[in-house]
């Protein structure tokens, strides 16, 4: 099982994957927690260049209440990531597959709202 959503953005640069991946996030009712931008962090801290490489933490509240309502400790496990990863002619976007990550759990209803979060993200990806 893949551990995550994938689609290629031909030709698309860093900022305007972004700004696309920002909008199809709203409209799916997520919102962006967290920004971390690996590449400016690697340079920063290790002096070291890489190619454009940033991670967004998005939360869909309605989705986060429902999962630790069944399963409180699940939040060591959110907000679900998506990254935008430079690639050889565009921009690759990745969001993390819930289902895949909660295996760890065993609880049926969990699983229930995974997918359905799994479904949600797969469309920000398709809709970038």
């Amino acid at each position: 099982m893949s551990y995550t959503i994938n689609r290629k953005l031909d030709g698309a640069t860093m900022d305007a994957a972004e700004e696309r991946v920002r909008a199809a996030l709203t409209e799916a009712g997520f919102g962006v927690l967290t920004e971390i931008d690996v590449k400016a962090t690697m340079k920063k801290k290790l002096d070291e260049d890489m190619a454009g490489y940033k991670i967004l933490g998005a939360c869909n509240p309605k989705m986060a209440h429902q999962a630790l309502g069944i399963e409180p400790r699940v939040g060591a496990m959110l907000p679900c990531n998506v990254i935008l990863r430079e690639v050889d002619g565009g921009v690759e976007v990745s969001a993390i597959d819930p289902v895949a990550s909660m295996q760890a759990i065993e609880n049926p209803q969990l699983t229930r709202v995974a997918g359905q979060v799994r479904d949600m993200l797969a469309g920000v990806v398709k809709d970038a």
